[in-house]
């Protein structure tokens, strides 16, 4: 079966681009619920999200699948820029801009992504300190101690339970 490379692979960046644009938006939305503390909005965002992972993993498949089908006809098969690349002139230029503009995006969706990581694990351990300062009533609590007596019980929690 003939591939027609250049129609392929602008159809893969094609949907790659769509989705990392919805992507990029969908992280921007959730930045601003998330400085809100918009709880319901971050969950209404769950399945939209769920969408955008489905079909950039669909997109995933795809370029491995060609990657693949590349390595079958000789081509260069460890990234698509490599295989773009490969192509005539005339076809590897139509894809080069493309190519580019993807991975750019890539590295953007990884410094959002981890950016909003840092901000969720902050606001955990921020929490996690909140949670420990009402269960022991604000008391710092020895590492080590033999013996616990009623002054050690938290506001929230009996010494007891």
């Amino acid at each position: 079966m003939e591939i027609h490379w250049e129609s392929e692979l602008a159809e893969l960046l094609s949907r790659l681009s769509i989705s990392q644009q919805q992507l990029l938006s969908l992280l921007s939305s959730k930045h601003e619920l998330l400085m809100k503390r918009d709880h319901q909005g971050l969950l209404e965002l769950a399945p939209k999200e769920a969408d955008i992972c489905a079909e950039l993993q669909a997109c995933h498949e795809r370029r491995q699948h060609l990657l693949e089908q590349a390595e079958l006809a000789g081509l260069p098969s460890d990234s698509i820029q490599s295989l773009t690349n490969a192509l005539p002139e005339e076809d590897a230029n139509k894809l080069r801009t493309p190519v580019q503009e993807s991975i750019e995006r890539s590295r953007l969706l990884r410094h959002q992504s981890v950016a909003q990581w840092v901000v969720v694990q902050r606001t955990l351990l921020h929490l996690s300190h909140l949670l420990e300062i009402f269960a022991t009533g604000g008391q710092s609590q020895p590492t080590y101690t033999k013996g616990g007596t009623t002054e050690s019980s938290g506001a929230l929690m009996d010494q007891a339970v």
